[in-house]
């Protein structure tokens, strides 16, 4: 689609100064950048109570209970990094918005931007971005900036529950909060000379099954720690 003038920006059948537009468009860009944020401080203030559970689960010989936890912490932890990388994309929009206004002032109209496209596009993937910003994207698609955007969220891209995580995720988890520890099994001791060596009994590195009552209750302790 062509550049549209200033008489050619329509947005809701209203004509509308584009260069006002964009300032529009460039406030709601860095509100949803602050809720962004938001979410992710509630990520973090979440992720250290359950790091403390960790540490408690393991301290009372519950293994599968902190690697559970340890899921959870891996969880949120990529949230985090989509989050991140969600703000980041607005900050690169803002910018080329910025960029959009120097060019009107310029020459009088709007340019088709790819990098505005592609940066779009992103976003509207992100399942922790508003509606706002997809109304954005419609807005833009209207003024001419930028082509309809591939709708599709990037929570499809995640596993649907955390049983394929890797378990060096999991142990990257205990071992960064100063546990795991305790699969390590003893040295077999040595004999002293003229002593036949006495057999050591096998120990397990398997942990005790969990019951599904246990499981229930993990499940509760980390519903009530992201509810507080």
């Amino acid at each position: 689609m062509a550049a549209r003038s200033v008489a050619q920006a329509i947005f809701g059948g209203k004509q509308v100064d584009p260069k006002e537009q964009v300032k529009q468009w460039r406030l709601k860009i860095r509100g949803e950048m602050r809720a962004l944020q938001r979410q992710c401080d509630t990520i973090e203030r979440e992720e250290k109570k359950i790091k403390a559970e960790i540490k408690k689960a393991w301290k009372e010989n519950q293994p599968a209970a902190a690697k559970m936890l340890a899921k959870e912490v891996i969880r949120s932890q990529k949230a985090r990094e989509r989050i991140l990388l969600g703000k980041a994309n607005m900050n690169s929009m803002d910018m080329q918005l910025n960029g959009q206004l120097a060019l009107m002032r310029a020459v009088g109209s709007m340019e088709k931007s790819a990098e505005l496209m592609a940066l779009m596009n992103n976003a509207v993937k992100l399942q922790e971005v508003s509606q706002t910003v997809r109304e954005l994207s419609k807005e833009m698609e209207k003024a001419g900036i930028i082509e309809e955007c591939i709708n599709e969220s990037l929570e499809s891209m995640e596993p649907e529950d955390l049983e394929a995580e890797s378990e060096n995720e999991v142990q990257r988890v205990l071992a960064e909060l100063g546990v795991g520890q305790l699969d390590a099994a003893p040295h077999a001791p040595s004999a002293k000379v003229g002593q036949v060596a006495q057999p050591v009994e096998e120990v397990s590195n398997e942990e005790p099954l969990e019951s599904e009552s246990d499981t229930a209750d993990m499940e509760a302790r980390i519903a009530a720690l992201r509810a507080a």
